[in-house]
């Protein structure tokens, strides 16, 4: 065998090896990166938009006393089950002037409960203390309860949800 023909060989074989490495490196490169890029686009794609959701009517709302309403989540999945449910602290003021603050805890998501007769929210998570107003009295909140945009409709009361966790005061 000539020393051409064994080069000419050698070359094709490493050429071959070459390609294979290039193209398994390449699907291995793909097979890592699609979730990635998936996971990166898919808040921005997939964002869910605020719902209003009905929570009763305006009459079943004593002046000044908060009550706590459940309603859906904005952004259920299909196999959510209970979990999907939520629930915000909602207070009448005046005829028609309503505050809404959500159940979480701006700690770390705690269901806050309202105590009437100290007139407070207590998480009872970590001790976080919130007064009606929905500013933090004590423990470790950073800041206060998150609070949803409310509206009345044909005399029934409607809140904006947005998906959980709540981000930002709407």
């Amino acid at each position: 065998m000539s020393e051409k023909t064994k080069t000419s060989e050698e070359c094709s074989r490493r050429q071959f090896f070459t390609h294979i490495s290039i193209t398994l490196g390449s699907l291995a490169a793909l097979m890592v990166g699609i979730p990635i890029v998936g996971s990166v686009l898919a808040p921005i794609v997939n964002k869910p938009k605020p719902i209003w959701r009905p929570v009763g009517e305006l009459r079943s709302f004593t002046l000044d006393e908060y009550v706590k309403v459940n309603f859906v989540d904005a952004s259920p999945l299909p196999w959510a089950g209970i979990t999907a449910e939520t629930a915000a602290w909602v207070r009448r003021s005046k005829n028609d002037e309503l505050t809404v603050f959500s159940v979480n805890c701006a700690h770390l998501g705690c269901p806050v409960r309202w105590v009437s007769g100290a007139k407070l929210f207590m998480c009872p998570c970590h001790g976080g203390v919130y007064y009606s107003d929905g500013t933090v009295a004590a423990g470790p909140p950073p800041r206060g309860l998150y609070s949803y945009p409310v509206r009345i409709k044909d005399g029934q009361v409607e809140i904006k949800t947005s998906p959980i966790p709540i981000t930002t005061v709407l």
